[in-house]
C-alpha cells in the first residue's frame, strides 16, 4: 500500500512483541509483575525474529519506527521513574533483541545506532502527564504523538518535547466528532464487537470522515492532518480498506506529502524558516 501511494508510515512499536512468550518474565513493567503485558507477547523465538525482519525492512523503505512502551499499559499515574523504567526497557530489548533470540549473526549492521536513534513516542491509551513530557526529554525523545486536538493542529513545544495531536473529526450521520483513529472507529459503530455484517458501511464511514477532514485542510489553510491506525482488520477489514482509498487518492495530489512525524518536523521547520521544500505537508 504505501509503496503504491508514496506514503510513508510511523510506526509506534510496543517492545513485548519481539519478546517470545517463554522469556515473557525477562521483561517487568512499572508496577507490575514480571511476565505480564496486555497486549501479549511474540508466539515464538521465529515470530518475534519475523518481526524484527519487518521492522527492518521498514525502516529501510523510509518508514520511521517510534516507541508505544513495551507492555501497553495505562501511565496515567506513572512518576517520572516509571516512565523512564519504561522507555529504558524499550531500548534495551530492542538493542539486545537479536541475540536474545539465539541470532545474533541476523543483527543488521547499523542496529544499535537504528535503536539509539528512535526520537518518537506514543503513549498507550493517549494518557499523558508532566512525568511522561519530563521523562521523554531526559530520554532522548524529541516528539510525542499522545495529544487529542480540536482539529488539526500544527505541533506546539512544550517541556523540550514537541508535542502532536490527533485531532477530533466529525464522523457518522450526525457529524459527531471522534478521534481519527480506527480503534475509536470500531469502539462508536459497533462497540468494539467484531460487526463483518456491516464492514461496507463503516468503510464507507471511515473512509468519508477521514476524506472530509483532509479536504477541509487542503482546501484551507493546510495543516498536517494526523490519522491513527493499528494495521488490523477490524469490522472485516472496514478501516483498512479506508485506510486504502485516502492514502491511494491524497497522497498523489499536488503540494501534498504522506510523511512520517519525522519527515513532518523537517518539512515544517523548513517552511517557517522560509525554506520551501518542493512539497508541504498537507497530509500525514
Amino acid at each position: 500500500m504505501a509503496e503504491r501511494a508514496h506514503a510513508h508510515f510511523t510506526y509506534f512499536l510496543s517492545c513485548t512483541l519481539v519478546i517470545d512468550r517463554a522469556r515473557a518474565k525477562t521483561y517487568q513493567g512499572p508496577n507490575q509483575k514480571p511476565g505480564r503485558s496486555n497486549i501479549g507477547f511474540a508466539q515464538s523465538p521465529e515470530e518475534a525474529l519475523t518481526r524484527l525482519d519487518h521492522i527492518w525492512q521498514a525502516q529501510g523503505e523510509g518508514h520511521e519506527i517510534a516507541s508505544h512502551t513495551c507492555g501497553h499499559f495505562d501511565g496515567r499515574d506513572w512518576s517520572n521513574a516509571d516512565w523512564r523504567t519504561e522507555m529504558t526497557s524499550f531500548r534495551t530489548i530492542l538493542s539486545s533483541a537479536w541475540r536474545d533470540l539465539g541470532e545474533p549473526d541476523r543483527e543488521p549492521p547499523g542496529w544499535q545506532s537504528f535503536v539509539s536513534g528512535i526520537k518518537g513516542f506514543r503513549a498507550p491509551y493517549l494518557s499523558t502527564s508532566d512525568a511522561l513530557t519530563d521523562a521523554e526529554r531526559r530520554e532522548g525523545f524529541t516528539y510525542d504523538a499522545s495529544g487529542i486536538t480540536k482539529g488539526p493542529m500544527l505541533p506546539q513545544a512544550s517541556g523540550g518535547v514537541l508535542q502532536f495531536g490527533l485531532p477530533l473529526i466529525q464522523e457518522g450521520p450526525e457529524n459527531r466528532r471522534i478521534i481519527a483513529m480506527d480503534y475509536n472507529l470500531f469502539i462508536r459503530h459497533s462497540a468494539g464487537v467484531e460487526n463483518p455484517s456491516r464492514t461496507a458501511e463503516f468503510e464507507e464511514r471511515a473512509y468519508s470522515a477521514f476524506r472530509a477532514a483532509f479536504d477541509a485542510q487542503y482546501q484551507g489553510e493546510r495543516v498536517p492532518l494526523q490519522l491513527g491506525f493499528h494495521f488490523v482488520e477490524m469490522n472485516g477489514g472496514a478501516y483498512w480498506r479506508a485506510l486504502d482509498r485516502i492514502v491511494t487518492e491524497v497522497c498523489h495530489l499536488p503540494d501534498v506529502g504522506c510523511v512520517t512525524y519525522g519527515e513532518a518536523i523537517r518539512m515544517l521547520s523548513e517552511r517557517s524558516s522560509g525554506d520551501e521544500p518542493d512539497q508541504t505537508s498537507s497530509g500525514l
